[in-house]
């Protein structure tokens, strides 16, 4: 790779990295020779950089909603490591399967609070160290579903829509991008989304055919993503070659929001 997107000894951070979304970046920048932090859940992380035999990646177990945990970590990792270059964080949460009717407020604050406050308080973390060490860039991951609503013709009964929480949290996640990119970027931290259109486990793919279909018709390229395909814009945007480019939000979704 040219020197303007290599990855060679940068140090990335990336939360949710066993994900479906997340192992693909974490894989890629692990190849690329960067010194990766997978995030994830209990033995997730551990499982994945195991069974994919990364070399270059160090697995992390961390609730990132659980805010002592996180700060402490934090601490650990900069001690032990030093500051980031780059992070990748992926907040989630969700009533899937809800009806609207059916969400109760608790629900609703619950969602913002797991997807929304620890990334706001991770970032703020992050961005401060960085800050103070010459620079970095952070990318969140909103959604589609952050930009528009969904076509409830999609969602075949008893299927309930992408629930008005997810879509909330993921419009808060832009919005908050960009406050952030805002106040950090006199201080040479970049701050940018990704907005993933479907991406659909394979498990979901096999299982679901009939909305995969439907799925696939709402885009322009007429099919639903697969996990490699957002690995490029991601590291764009972490890499030297984005420098003039921060708080965008790149949509990465076939052209669903297009239309």
């Amino acid at each position: 790779m040219s020197s303007w997107s290599s990855f060679q000894g940068k140090k990335i951070w990336v939360t949710g990295g066993a994900g479906y979304l997340g192992s693909a970046v974490v894989a890629q920048l692990d190849a690329e020779g960067a010194k990766t932090i997978c995030f994830d859940l209990p033995g997730k992380a551990e499982a994945f950089v195991r069974d994919r035999g990364l070399k270059n990646t160090i697995p992390v177990s961390l609730d990132v909603s659980d805010l002592p945990a996180a700060h402490a970590t934090v601490e650990k990792l900069v001690a032990e490591h030093g500051v980031p270059n780059g992070l990748v964080h992926m907040p989630f949460a969700s009533t899937a399967g809800k009806k609207m009717e059916e969400i109760s407020t608790d629900d609703f604050s619950r969602t913002l609070t797991v997807a929304l406050t620890p990334a706001f308080d991770l970032c703020r973390n992050v961005a401060t160290r960085m800050a103070a060490n010459g620079g970095g860039s952070i990318v969140l991951y909103s959604s589609m579903y952050g930009i528009v609503s969904p076509d409830p013709r999609i969602y075949e009964a008893p299927m309930a829509p992408n629930p008005i929480d997810y879509g909330t949290s993921k419009a808060g996640v832009i919005q908050m991008m960009r406050y952030m990119a805002v106040h950090y970027g006199p201080k040479n931290v970049r701050f940018n989304a990704i907005a993933p259109g479907p991406f659909s486990p394979p498990k979901m793919q096999k299982e679901m055919p009939v909305l995969m279909a439907k799925l696939n018709a709402k885009t322009a390229l007429n099919r639903i993503g697969q996990n490699s395909e957002i690995v490029a814009p991601t590291l764009f945007l972490l890499c030297d070659g984005a420098s003039f480019v921060t708080g965008i939000c790149l949509s990465v979704d076939g052209g669903w929001t297009t239309w």
